[in-house]
């Protein structure tokens, strides 16, 4: 049965030079969820040149159909011919659920192609579900609809938004938030081509240069993040938590006001505004642990806090505490571990 035929959740899948972004494998995982409880198909929508090796992996990751549009002029992103493409194919195919990595462009993008659809659009989702909804001015009842849950009011509240009456149902999602299917190559699917109408209009910006900044760390894949917050105090007291960080052969982590601080650049952010993590250890010093920060990494595999303020947060979802100054707990913690290696 085609993806016409049936309530279809599509991710927009992101790729850069022919690569696929992990955001959008990621975010195959939960359409797949999605679908199963619509009775659906999970489809994906990639947009650039020479893309067509892309639907494998796409497939593997748990796409059904994949919609490749392929065009030269689609060869760098820019946001109004982007939008118009994949506005146009929703138009056409009529999908129930759209989501978007909560990324630079997923953010660009997603407001447009909604203003387009003229449907909702919630930002920077930290969980996706399916259930009922019943309009207590009216009594109507709307069976399936999206959950599309975020934290509001900075992070003091969990909000759950619908989008009753308009589809599709639209969100952005944020990268790491669910965890990345495992491929199966043995996975058959469909591949439809599709070939943009795009006219001159669509094409008003034009890219000139293009500068790629690597990010400096990869949080989402390190198995051990030593993080660091405002009680460091420092940028030259970071190096006791870079220090614990080498010794382990973990990565280095920061609350948002370490990085506001400036002891340390946004890359190495956890939280609601940084990078979502689940590795296997992950070791907080000096964090308080507000709600922004706990849902960064509050899922992470042992928990071990290092605070000289026993009512921090931070121990409540703690595995292990250490009450004490970090300055003096951070050094032995480095002794022990090379003394028991």
């Amino acid at each position: 049965m085609s993806a016409g035929t049936r309530k279809a959740v599509w991710v927009v899948a992101e790729q850069q030079d022919g690569a696929l972004a992990e955001v959008g494998l990621e975010l195959l995982n939960r359409a797949g969820l999605l679908a199963g409880k619509l009775e659906g198909e999970t489809c994906a929508v990639v947009a650039g040149h020479h893309i067509g090796t892309l639907a494998a992996p796409l497939i593997a990751h748990g796409a059904e159909t994949v919609f490749v549009i392929d065009d030269e002029r689609l060869a760098n992103y820019t946001t109004l011919p982007y939008a118009t493409v994949i506005a146009g194919l929703a138009k056409e195919r009529r999908p129930e659920i759209v989501i978007f990595g909560a990324t630079l462009l997923g953010r660009d993008l997603a407001p447009r192609v909604a203003s387009i659809l003229r449907c909702g659009l919630t930002a920077d989702c930290t969980d996706l579900q399916i259930g009922d909804y019943t309009d207590p001015r009216t009594g109507k009842e709307y069976p399936d609809l999206l959950y599309q849950i975020r934290p509001a009011f900075g992070g003091s509240i969990i909000a759950t938004i619908i989008s009753p009456d308009h589809r599709p149902q639209m969100a952005t999602v944020r990268e790491g938030v669910f965890p990345m299917p495992e491929a199966d190559e043995s996975r058959t699917g469909e591949v439809v081509e599709v070939h943009p109408a795009l006219t001159q209009d669509e094409m008003i910006a034009k890219v000139v240069d293009r500068v790629r900044a690597e990010k400096k760390v990869d949080l989402k894949r390190a198995q051990i993040i030593v993080s660091g917050g405002a009680g460091v105090g420092s940028a030259e007291n970071f190096k006791l938590i870079r220090e614990l960080a080498d010794t382990l052969g973990g990565q280095v982590g920061a609350s948002r006001a370490a990085v506001d601080g400036g002891f340390i650049d946004h890359d190495h952010q956890v939280g609601q505004t940084g990078t979502t993590v689940r590795p296997k250890l992950y070791i907080a010093c000096g964090i308080s642990g507000q709600v922004q920060h706990r849902a960064g990494m509050q899922e992470s595999g042992t928990i071990v806090a290092v605070n000289n303020d026993p009512e921090a947060p931070i121990f409540s979802i703690a595995h292990y505490g250490i009450v004490g100054d970090l300055n003096d707990v951070i050094p032995k913690l480095i002794d022990a571990y090379k003394s028991k290696e």
